[in-house]
């Protein structure tokens, strides 16, 4: 049998064991390989912020990381199932950081179409976070957010209901939010679309960063940015189909624990 049958099999017996179905499995898998490459990239935060994601045909019910690992420890196996108020769902030996699930629950409750929320303190963003310019319109990558990009002002750790509010309303319906002094937020219908879009802010506000340091900025006219950002949208299929097969190859080469 090849290694692909094997894998199938081995992932049919997991899911016959587990009782989950198999859109949930495929669903811990693509999140367990989003948490993966945020570690690969740098982008995790010691074993703080998130990346969310509903159960497919379970309302109400989401998936997140364990409290307590690193992102490169994170498998489809060991993600915990969590209710909107971020209780635990089923037997899981695992805790959650509710805290830092408030955020994305303020997300998934006013947003269908935000399947999965990417929060991160990425070094780059929180920096562009912090300039009071924002994310200028000075590269391609940042023109994907030209017309796609919210700001949160930052209001201390604790979210109360309030601001709860406030950072859905300051949100909108936007795909992409830069929460002042603090990180990077962003909405995708897929794990891959959510991933797809952050390495694009994160690439968009590493080069903000390197020509502010280097010189005078030069910026397209408003009407081009405009142009690009229209050519730039993804229409009806989400970001990411492409792009999401060829990053599953590179984890199965370097990190292929996160399907178990």
């Amino acid at each position: 049998m090849s290694q692909d049958g094997l894998q199938l099999e081995f992932a049919a017996g997991r899911i016959a064991d587990t009782g989950i179905s198999a859109a949930e499995w495929q669903a811990r898998q693509d999140l367990a390989a989003c948490y993966r490459l945020v570690a690969l990239n740098g982008w995790d935060d010691l074993i703080y912020t998130h990346v969310s994601l509903a159960v497919p045909g379970e309302p109400g019910r989401f998936l997140i990381n364990p409290f307590g690992l690193a992102f490169d420890e994170v498998s489809a196996s060991n993600l915990v199932k969590i209710d909107i108020a971020g209780n635990i769902v089923g037997d899981s030996p695992h805790r959650v950081n509710n805290t830092g699930f408030v955020i994305h629950a303020a997300v998934h409750s006013t947003r269908a179409d935000a399947q999965c929320v990417m929060h991160l303190h990425n070094d780059a963003g929180i920096a562009v976070a912090m300039l009071e310019e924002g994310l200028l319109p000075l590269s391609q990558h940042a023109l994907r957010f030209y017309g796609d990009m919210a700001y949160h002002d930052y209001e201390g750790l604790a979210l109360t209901e309030a601001e709860k509010t406030r950072l859905i309303a300051s949100l909108g319906s936007k795909n992409a939010m830069l929460l002042r002094n603090h990180g990077t937020l962003v909405c995708g219908r897929t794990v891959a679309e959510a991933y797809c879009l952050m390495d694009t802010l994160d690439k968009a506000c590493r080069t903000q960063l390197s020509a502010m340091a280097a010189g005078k900025l030069v910026m397209p006219p408003p009407e081009v940015c405009e142009l690009t950002y229209r050519q730039l949208l993804p229409g009806d299929t989400p970001e990411g189909e492409l792009e999401w097969p060829a990053l599953l190859r590179k984890l199965d080469r370097l990190s292929p624990g996160y399907r178990d």
